[in-house]
């Protein structure tokens, strides 16, 4: 049995009335693509949910996406606000060809969250504060057949966007000073290594129950594959320096995929790797290659230099599969 997982980030799917492109162009570039992955899993990010009154928000836009294809009468598992309803923005969802044992999300529930004190706040803080991230992890565990589940972990990380400083920010693009950027910037990066940190401890909580069990984390790390993030999240032994923990390392399937295809963004003509796929030891046996989809993805760095917006996702889909 083939059995194939993919993790594509759709950019702010939405269904607001008058936006631009609407929802029904941006369906007729999005459905091919998510037919094409042929995938039993899909790991979504960056879903909006739409409101209808007196009813719960729901992922009426994503609903309608999927219309016409496989993944509509799949099972499905997303990210939750406390009134049990989806989030406003950006949701990770789960769409699953198997049945969905668990369900479960991560926010601060493994760490702390870190304080700071802002140092070119205007005017300055007085006292730290609480660096809060806002999307937790969605974690789920498919069953796939009788004694094969697998722990699915999806995430998207912290953008590399400036975190906001009070009193430095002229607009959304112009900061006052080089140095409120460079704050900026940090606080970002310390959010996005802080959620990596919790997703490695879910990882290693996973393995103290089973050191075979097998896991495939995805989606959004907006972080290349040498930066801390995903270093933090793999848990080479190069880095550990202990081969004891060797079952425990995370492996990422972009290796098997040639270099001048291993992208999923373009940001002013440089091709990064800011999505990723990464498997258990204990899934290697299965494993065939991987696939990202790029061909038709456009520079990100063009949507700000023009008003009109792209129906496509600035993220190309990543696709591994399997054999079972």
């Amino acid at each position: 049995m083939k059995m194939r997982i993919a993790t594509f980030n759709l950019e702010n799917l939405d269904d607001v009335e008058g936006g631009s492109p609407s929802l029904q162009k941006r369906i007729e570039v999005l459905r091919p693509q998510i037919k094409r992955l042929n995938a039993d899993i899909i790991c979504f990010q960056e879903i909006h949910g739409q409101e209808t009154e007196g009813r719960p928000r729901k992922l009426l836009a994503l609903k309608k996406l999927l219309e016409n294809t496989d993944q509509f009468t799949f099972n499905i598992a997303s990210t939750l606000t406390s009134n049990n309803e989806v989030y406003d923005k950006r949701n990770l969802v789960v769409v699953s060809r198997f049945p969905i044992s668990e369900i479960k999300q991560y926010k601060s529930d493994f760490i702390s969250f870190p304080k700071y004190n802002k140092i070119t706040a205007i005017p300055p803080e007085e006292e730290s504060k609480s660096i809060k991230w806002e999307r937790p992890i969605l974690y789920t565990k498919i069953n796939v057949k009788q004694n094969f589940d697998i722990h699915l972990i999806s995430v998207h990380l912290k953008s590399r966007r400036p975190t906001p400083i009070s009193g430095q920010e002229v607009d959304r693009y112009t900061w006052r000073s080089s140095s409120g950027w460079a704050e900026g910037f940090f606080i970002s990066s310390m959010k996005r290594v802080s959620q990596a940190l919790e997703m490695r401890l879910l990882i290693d909580s996973i393995f103290d129950i089973d050191e075979e069990a097998k896991i495939v984390v995805c989606g959004d790390f907006n972080a290349h594959p040498e930066e801390v993030p995903v270093e933090a999240i793999c848990g080479r032994i190069e880095n550990t320096g202990n081969p004891n923990l060797t079952k425990r390392v995370m492996i990422s399937c972009e290796k098997t995929i040639p270099e001048s295809s291993r992208f999923t963004y373009l940001y002013q003509g440089e091709k990064r790797l800011l999505d990723h796929l990464l498997i258990s030891k204990s899934m290697l046996p299965y494993y065939r290659k991987s696939e990202i989809y790029n061909e038709t993805l456009h520079d990100e760095s063009i949507a700000f230099a023009i008003e009109t917006k792209f129906p496509e996702s600035d993220h190309a889909p990543f696709i591994a599969e399997f054999e079972i």
